[in-house]
């Protein structure tokens, strides 16, 4: 299944024919769930990035790690997905949140799931309904696995066989500003390409060939190639971006978070090595 669908395609589609999911999430603040209830897509149901898309924060997994697989196949039961369902997820922030869900229910196995193109803004744009009545989900039956789509783990960064992609904003990935994590800087080694290069003035993803074109000139097109981020979110936007055009990304999960976390672990600014 093709990754992204528009608001026409799903208006055609009928919103009751599919499972929607509203994955509004903000770093930094805690009222997605508040936005949702002030406006959603007829039918939609609220999945809370933080509790049921991440799990328990230790000391080496990152701000935000994977739930553990038994947790979410609850959670995704919950929100009525079946093994048959066609899931819809979406955001207000250019799907930076929604690809978190779409990324995980494709690691659990669940094929049948797309990103809302330009989420609850291009829904309204197409004419689309709002609603502030609270979804209702009959419990679902999916049975899930886990470990579908390519992940990296911090001792496998050094044996990469394509490139590494650093998804966080470029100021970040210089070292010259570091607002949320302890150490500034980037991996050694690893490519910036900020995850907003990934969308239009619309907050819709580029055209297919626009997105290869990019991933190609950073060496990204080959197998072996992973993106980071801050915590593993908007870096599954960058798998998102890549699976549009048709290219397949590992995700490194803890990513900058956990991998500051070992004091060992060496780090780059601007040009400069250096160890923590």
């Amino acid at each position: 299944m093709i990754p992204l669908i528009s608001a026409r395609e799903l208006a055609a589609l009928g919103e009751k024919q599919c499972v929607l999911l509203d994955v509004r999430w903000t770093l930094g603040r805690d009222d997605g769930a508040q936005q949702y209830a002030l406006g959603h897509i007829p039918s939609a149901l609220f999945v809370d990035l933080e509790r049921e898309l991440s799990g328990a924060v230790g000391e080496h997994t990152g701000r935000h790690p994977l739930p553990l697989p038994a947790d979410f196949e609850a959670a995704a039961r919950r929100w009525g997905i079946n093994d048959d369902s066609h899931v819809v997820v979406y955001d207000d922030s250019g799907a930076l949140a929604a690809a978190r869900a779409w990324w995980l229910l494709r690691h659990a196995g669940f094929e049948q799931v797309q990103v809302l193109d330009g989420g609850l803004e291009a829904w309204k744009q197409a004419g689309g309904e709002v609603s502030t009545e609270l979804g209702q989900a009959r419990a679902g039956t999916v049975s899930l696995s886990w470990g579908r789509m390519p992940v990296v783990e911090f001792d496998e960064l050094d044996s990469l066989s394509g490139v590494l992609i650093d998804s966080r904003a470029t100021v970040r990935y210089l070292g010259i500003q570091e607002p949320v994590d302890p150490v500034a800087g980037h991996i050694p080694g690893a490519l910036n390409r900020p995850t907003t290069d990934n969308l239009d003035e619309q907050a819709r993803f580029y055209r297919p060939e626009v997105l290869q074109a990019a991933f190609e000139k950073l060496g990204a097109v080959q197998g072996g190639s992973a993106a980071y981020c801050g915590s593993g979110i908007t870096a599954a936007h960058q798998v998102l971006a890549a699976a549009s055009a048709g290219i397949e990304l590992g995700l490194y999960p803890g990513s900058w978070s956990e991998y500051c976390s070992y004091p060992q672990a060496p780090v780059a600014t601007n040009d400069e090595k250096h160890r923590n």
